[in-house]
């Protein structure tokens, strides 16, 4: 192979580490820019590459889920953000959650050891000269973000985001918690689990609706949050038991003490491998901080819970991709400059990480000479394209990974349910992978250092 041209990656989250590493490993130089430390965000707390901010779930691990596959998907094709979402996993029912720290120390270290990966700690300003990936995710700098709506010509579209408070384990009252998992998934006892009466459950559910909460500027009053990471207490305004329904259902869940299914529960997932942390799922909230101490201790078992990092919104910056993409995520009017992540308009880490490693491939190709097409529609990976580039623009709003984004393969499927969705997980696959072959490059097998083994006893 000949010499490639260096390729620059604007960008430390786990899109552009993803497509950094995968460039690396084809044997293409890559220069990595990552802001932080020197100009930090409103939500990161390090200077780590691919730092989790909200969640550390990377949701469902079944492949029969959409995201499920996704990640089969990514895999097959050798994804580095994967294999060290594996070698740092926490317990979670079917879920696939991880210990934040050390999935970004071991992210970190992959991409900062890397032979061909020359990383910068430096704010790019401007559009980066191609060949360049742009994976600054929703927080994405203001110079950079008006360099990009000096070449759209237009604004780019906004939404909020909001993200979950994580409590201290050992502050909690384990008498008056339980641990199961929904349904008995995973190990059983993956979450700690917080019952609530009926009382005790309209006691919260007025408190968040009274509890102050951070005022948004003038600008941002028209902003929408995005629907799959509701604050509490707009669920909570919605209705008196939409938080019953939601976050807070109680199906699946028995307590062992009662021998019931409670009316209400808040579950509470490790955030940590050594199990010192734990976040409340689904809890996200734009509440003040002194409101936060108050509503969250009138939950059974977090009477005294000391918080370790306080929940908070801030908003999210995406593009119009069905406007400004193309198929393999260049900007239009700017040949060799892709754009991948959150930025593009997916949601999701899984889904961040695999428009990184799509943007990786097509800049690949194109540095090789190789037409690249994009991925079919029925697998998982083709089906962000088609949410990225076929959906009406004037309706598009970020999405996470789903069967509706997808086609049905071109096979004949079994008409029950179940393996229906088994058959098209197996032409998903085998799609994806003789997608991948026409790169005639071998497909990189990351590792990723395991967490120790003293840290799963804890």
């Amino acid at each position: 192979m000949s010499v490639l041209p260096a390729v620059t990656v604007v960008g430390g989250g786990l899109a552009g580490c993803e497509a950094a590493w995968q460039l690396a490993e084809a044997g293409v130089s890559v220069v990595l820019y990552e802001m932080r430390p020197a100009k930090p965000t409103p939500a990161h707390h390090s200077d780590r590459l691919a730092e989790l901010v909200c969640s550390n779930s990377l949701r469902s691990d079944n492949p029969e889920n959409a995201v499920g596959l996704l990640k089969r998907e990514m895999e097959a094709l050798g994804s580095l953000i994967l294999a060290c979402a594996r070698a740092h996993r926490l317990p979670a029912g079917d879920a696939l959650a991880v210990d934040r720290e050390g999935f970004a120390r071991a992210v970190t270290q992959a991409v900062e050891q890397h032979p061909r990966i020359s990383v910068l700690r430096q704010e790019v300003t401007e559009l980066p000269a191609p060949p360049a990936i742009v994976a600054t995710g929703p927080l994405t700098s203001e110079a950079l973000h008006q360099a990009l709506e000096r070449l759209l010509g237009e604004g780019s579209l906004s939404f909020f985001d909001a993200i979950a408070p994580v409590v201290a384990a050992d502050s909690l009252d384990m008498g008056k918690l339980f641990r199961a998992s929904r349904y008995g998934k995973g190990s059983g006892e993956d979450y700690l689990n917080a019952p609530l009466s009926r009382e005790q459950y309209l006691r919260f559910v007025e408190a968040l609706r009274a509890a102050e909460k951070v005022p948004l500027k003038p600008f941002e009053e028209d902003i929408p949050y995005f629907e799959g990471c509701l604050p509490i207490e707009v669920m909570a305004e919605r209705g008196v038991d939409t938080l019953r329904f939601g976050p807070m259902k109680p199906v699946g869940l028995v307590d062992p003490k009662t021998g019931t299914t409670p009316y209400a529960v808040v579950q509470l997932r490790k955030d940590d491998l050594a199990g010192e942390h734990y976040n409340l799922v689904g809890f996200q909230t734009r509440m003040t901080i002194p409101a936060q101490r108050e509503v969250f201790r009138l939950i059974p078992g977090l009477e005294n819970a000391r918080f370790v990092r306080f929940g908070m919104i801030h908003r999210n910056t995406f593009i119009c991709a069905p406007k400004f993409l193309t198929e393999k995520l260049e900007l239009r009017g700017l040949s060799g400059v892709r754009l991948a992540g959150q930025i593009t308009g997916v949601e999701g880490y899984v889904e961040s990480a695999a428009t990184g490693l799509l943007a990786a491939l097509f800049t690949l190709a194109s540095l090789l000479g190789v037409e690249l097409p994009p991925p079919p529609p029925w697998t998982a990976h083709g089906g962000l394209i088609r949410h990225l580039t076929q959906r009406d623009p004037r309706r598009f709003q970020p999405a996470n990974a789903s069967w509706g984004l997808m086609t049905d393969p071109p096979v004949a499927l079994p008409r029950d349910k179940s393996q229906r969705r088994r058959r098209a997980v197996e032409v998903a696959l085998e799609t994806i992978l003789a997608w991948r072959a026409q790169l005639d490059v071998p497909i990189p097998r990351p590792t990723a250092n395991p967490a120790p083994e003293a840290a799963w006893s804890a």
